[in-house]
């Protein structure tokens, strides 16, 4: 399985992205849902796909700090445009950290939580990574090879909310970007 060392910062991609792409990937540091709502004219909305306690994966918990194979809450959503999934998006967070924060994961629903993070001025947003996503990694009906994917790292004390987007071929043509 992959570490943490296959997500990359803009500076170690090994070939360059075409200008739009890199926008998407590392340029704009503000919400995506923001930017996602724009694009869709208001028309944008959360399906939860799964939300639960599950074991991180082993590139979570090196980015999170913690040991492999810890207990995370782990979240799931699409992020859709003019109703059509744009961006599937993973969030985790350690169990142990995020029971000691208080912080209501379990209850967003069809909420967003990066607005949730964005509108919350205690949490910092890391660097951004990005990679192409492996095709196992998605969900069933949307498993594609070679998708751009980015991770950023938020934190509120011991707290560390790592959210993972990965960028679907229906956004790129709403965006009229070729990836």
């Amino acid at each position: 399985m992959p570490d943490s060392q296959d997500w990359f910062s803009a500076d170690q991609l090994s070939a360059p992205l075409a200008p739009d792409v890199h926008d998407w990937l590392y340029v704009d540091k503000g919400s995506l849902t923001r930017r996602l709502t724009e694009l869709a004219e208001g028309a944008f909305s959360v399906t939860p796909l799964t939300e639960g306690w599950q074991p991180l994966r082993d590139d979570e918990c090196a980015a999170l700090g913690v040991a492999k194979g810890s207990l995370g809450w782990v979240r799931e959503v699409y992020l859709r445009g003019q109703q059509d999934p744009w961006v599937f998006a993973r969030s985790v967070a350690a169990r142990s950290a995020l029971e000691q924060s208080g912080l209501d994961l379990p209850h967003l629903g069809s909420r967003s939580l990066g607005e949730l993070l964005f509108s919350d001025p205690a949490f910092a947003r890391g660097p951004l990574q990005a990679r192409r996503y492996p095709e196992a990694w998605l969900p069933q009906d949307r498993r594609e090879p070679q998708l751009w994917a980015r991770r950023s790292c938020f934190s509120q004390g011991d707290l560390q909310v790592l959210v993972a987007e990965v960028f679907l071929p229906a956004l790129w043509r709403a965006a009229r970007i070729t990836p």
